[in-house]
């Protein structure tokens, strides 16, 4: 019986042979030899059309389904049915959700076809034809490229709407007046991401060294701006900014470019081949956002940022971040795409001198890739962060008295410590099953059972990592909730973090660390960002970050623990 895997066949392989009925189309030689009848053409009917597609388009639909579907199903159950409120424009957001799903579906087959082809050549061509220097430099650039293409960028971006100037001056300008700068940054971080782990792929070097010195002033950093009252809100962003970035544009193409580059050079751990990335890629933007808040505090002060607000001169500002216009969705997604193709092209013409291959295959994934990256930014709007933001500010309804948007004052509905466990309970399910559901989890399990030849079952790992974004998640509304300074938990959970490392295996050190790269998704972020934001507004909290950052060390401790355990009982069985 075929594989799921093999199953979901490319549309470039049907339309170089497929059988429709019972007669076989073949598009190979066209152009008849001289002398001979010119073939007859075969005209396609649409019934032979659906065929041909049908198979290629329910696979990728049914994906993003998967992914999505359940997630939705449960906020709407919960907010039906246990918080008792109605879904406030529900045929927008139904119709949000199946633009998040045709475009989300458009956009990942567009990366593979259109972008990956790209990461996979320079990867493998650059170290043959260009010095190290040059080839560190490039994989800078990309990956400062990749992150303005990142889908979730824009949901992050967008969140300064929420966020009340007179509150929280310095995060509310990172932004709105600073928000590009605050994606540059991020995108630098991650450039030297792709630097580090190209290197790291090319020797062979180990992975623990890089947490250490990576972690360590970063953990430095955020003790001080935790200690600065007018600094202190921005740890959430910079720490949930980490999470943002490693999504389905970087982590491909970063590591596409990394492995090409270690297998062209012949060196480097092939078994560990790709892993490690994913961490740097998160850390080092966490670092590059706290040092832009720091380089803003000193040179300018929270009166002329809130006076600057107040003119009406932030760039971004609006009532809702659901309200950005289809022509602004359209405009950002060809700002997010195009770019990093032109750069792309620039290398393989005029730094490799190579011909592009496969032309018109690559031409069709860049346009899926920007066609998918426009619907998914309108379904985005009005689909998925409207729904999360709606959700989230409904919950704390359960033990507390809110009042809606609308100015309606709802009581809290049931006693405070039963209420206060429900909403616990439900942002611990959420992050669960919206973990389990990923489908890049259920890939890197296979990945990590055939690593550790069976010893790391693929479903030991799935439920930890997803047991411990869970476990995450609800600590972050416990956070939220309870005002608790976002660095109380975070330095003792990466301290905790950094111990279980040293004690822990190399092998299971690359697979915790890079666990948390695949929760954070382009519809778990922008979900679970909206939820908590929508939650923070409702329980008055200064900002509603901070849940991602626990969602991301919640499975790296969880993996790290099951695997000293999974090794430890294999010791005993020895």
């Amino acid at each position: 019986m075929d594989s799921e895997e093999n199953k979901k066949i490319r549309f470039g392989d049907y339309a170089r042979e497929v059988q429709t009925n019972h007669t076989q189309i073949s598009y190979n030689n066209l152009s008849a030899p001289a002398g001979k009848p010119r073939p007859k053409t075969i005209a396609l009917r649409p019934i032979d059309v659906y065929r041909l597609v049908q198979p290629y388009v329910s696979v990728r639909f049914l994906e993003q389904i998967y992914g999505l579907m359940p997630l939705a199903l449960y906020l709407v159950f919960f907010q039906v049915f246990l918080l008792r409120q109605p879904i406030v424009d529900s045929s927008v957001i139904s119709a949000g959700l199946f633009a998040v799903i045709v475009g989300l579906m458009f956009f990942m087959e567009g990366i593979k076809q259109g972008l990956m082809p790209f990461g996979e050549t320079i990867g493998n061509t650059l170290p043959k034809k260009v010095s190290l220097s040059v080839v560190l430099f490039i994989a800078f650039l990309l990956g400062i490229g990749v992150t303005f293409a990142e889908p979730a960028i824009g949901a992050l971006k967008a969140a300064g709407s929420l966020v009340a100037v007179e509150k929280a001056p310095y995060l509310f300008a990172m932004l709105n007046q600073y928000s590009g700068a605050l994606v540059l940054l991020v995108g630098i971080g991650v450039g030297l991401a792709a630097v580090l782990g190209t290197m790291r792929f090319i020797y062979g070097w180990s992975l623990k060294p890089y947490i250490y010195l990576s972690l360590i002033p970063t953990l430095l950093l955020t003790v001080y701006i935790m200690l600065n009252d007018d600094l202190s809100p921005i740890l959430g962003l910079a720490w949930d900014s980490g999470a943002v970035t490693t999504g389905p544009v970087t982590v491909p193409l970063v590591l596409a470019l990394g492995i090409g580059i270690a297998s062209a050079a012949g060196k480097g751990n092939q078994s560990l081949s790709g892993f490690g990335i994913v961490t740097l890629a998160s850390i080092f933007p966490i670092l590059a956002v706290m040092l832009l808040g720091v380089f803003l505090y000193f040179t300018i002060t929270p009166e002329e940022i809130i006076a600057i607000a107040n003119s009406g001169n932030t760039g971004i500002i609006k009532e809702a971040w659901y309200e950005m216009t289809p022509g602004e969705e359209i405009a950002l997604g060809l700002r997010a795409i195009i770019p990093l193709v032109i750069f792309l092209l620039i290398v393989m013409k005029l730094i490799l001198k190579v011909k592009i291959q496969h032309a018109g295959t690559i031409t069709y994934g860049i346009v899926l890739a920007v066609l998918g990256m426009i619907v998914f930014n309108i379904g985005l709007t009005y689909g998925l962060a409207k729904l999360g933001g709606q959700s989230g500010s409904l919950i704390p309804a359960a033990f507390y008295t809110i009042t809606t948007t609308d100015g309606v004052m709802i009581e809290a509905l049931y006693p405070y410590f039963a209420g206060l466990s429900l909403a616990i309970l439900f942002a611990w399910a959420l992050g669960f099953g919206a973990t389990l559901a990923e489908p890049a989890l259920n890939a890197l399990g296979i990945t990590v059972e055939n690593l550790t030849q069976g010893v790391f079952k693929k479903k030991t790992l799935m439920y930890s990592v997803s047991f411990g974004v869970g476990s995450g998640i609800a600590i972050g509304i416990v956070k939220i909730i309870f005002d608790i300074p976002l660095g109380y938990l975070l330095i003792p959970s990466y301290l905790i973090a950094i111990v279980l490392t040293y004690l822990s295996d190399e092998t299971f050190v690359n697979i915790a660390w890079d666990s948390a790269g695949v929760t954070t998704g382009p519809v778990t972020v922008p979900l679970v960002l909206a939820m908590g934001l929508g939650f923070g507004d409702a329980v008055k909290a200064i900002e509603g970050f901070g849940i991602l950052s626990m969602a991301s060390i919640g499975p790296i401790i969880a993996v790290l623990a099951t695997g000293l355990w999974t090794q430890r009982k294999r010791g005993v069985k020895e």
